[in-house]
């Protein structure tokens, strides 16, 4: 017998209301964003007003820069995650439909994708003001993890990116033909929260070591060990829940049940796990330059 439980009765939207005959909604996901977003710029305020953190070297920005710098990396996450996931999800339909890439209301954004923006908003924000990139990469950085936390539930509550058939106590019934009917599976299909899983590592867990390691380690004083601890993190936390959570439609064939974008034979990676693999690899050598550098 298969045991699940069945999605939480929470509505995508927290508020909805017509104006001359428009109507108008605020959905969890947008305030995922927003909340995200201002904590982010809390924390990056926190951190730039303790010069101590920082070591012998001044902090990257002065706080009212702030403000300046989250507009550059707003842009650089939408225009970022709309455009990963037009190439590297969806190339096709969107060679053939490009005015689509436009309509990001109907969903669909790249972390990878955004994560790109980012740097590139980043780097082209520090040449622009002269700031030390690695440091300002930090500075960056140290703020993500509790706007990732946001984002997978909002994910979860939107039901959407769910994972793979489950028989554990914990799956969840998702609403909808795609998720709850899976081959082979008589009844409803339980499946894994990898949403709730990916909130845990990405945003809680990660977060916390993030901010240990800043407040109470110094690690601020190593440009780009923060940085490197992110890009690992995040990486090892998405390859692994990459094995539990279903891979977008277009990537599964009767050939390919398990929906992997490059493989030999039964093995492979998931786009998300190819996607993640730099990541790891670029944190990791961020990370022992910055220790190198603090002997």
């Amino acid at each position: 017998m298969r045991a699940s439980l069945s999605f939480p009765d929470i509505s995508p939207d927290i508020l909805s209301f017509s104006i001359g005959g428009m109507e108008f909604a605020l959905r969890w996901y947008a305030l995922a964003y927003i909340v995200g977003i201002v904590i982010a710029w809390r924390l990056a305020l926190a951190a730039l007003k303790r010069p101590a953190l920082w070591g012998a070297d001044a902090p990257p920005l002065r706080p009212v820069q702030v403000e300046d710098l989250l507009t550059w990396i707003i842009l650089g996450v939408i225009l970022g995650g709309r455009l990963g996931f037009v190439l590297f999800y969806q190339p096709g339909y969107y060679l053939q439909n490009p005015a689509d890439i436009l309509k990001i209301w109907q969903g669909g954004m790249s972390f990878h994708g955004g994560l790109i923006g980012v740097v590139l908003a980043g780097w082209l924000f520090a040449l622009s003001r002269g700031a030390p990139m690695l440091s300002l990469a930090d500075l960056i950085a140290h703020t993500a993890p509790p706007g990732l936390l946001l984002g997978r539930l909002a994910n979860f509550i939107n039901a959407e990116l769910w994972g793979r058939p489950t028989d554990l106590p914990w799956g969840v019934i998702f609403p909808g033909d795609a998720a709850q009917h899976c081959p082979g599976v008589l009844g409803l299909c339980g499946r894994h929260p990898s949403q709730l899983y990916e909130a845990a590592l990405e945003g809680l867990i990660l977060g916390a070591l993030i901010l240990w390691l800043a407040y109470r380690r110094g690690a601020l004083k190593a440009p780009g060990l923060i940085t490197g601890t992110f890009l690992t993190g995040y990486g090892l936390a998405r390859f692994i829940v990459e094995f539990v959570r279903q891979p977008d439609a277009q990537f599964i064939t009767q050939d390919n049940p398990l929906g992997l974008a490059w493989h030999i034979g039964g093995y492979g990676l998931t786009m998300g796990q190819i996607l993640s693999l730099p990541m790891v690899l670029l944190g990791l050598w961020l990370i022992m330059r910055a220790r190198r550098a603090l002997r």
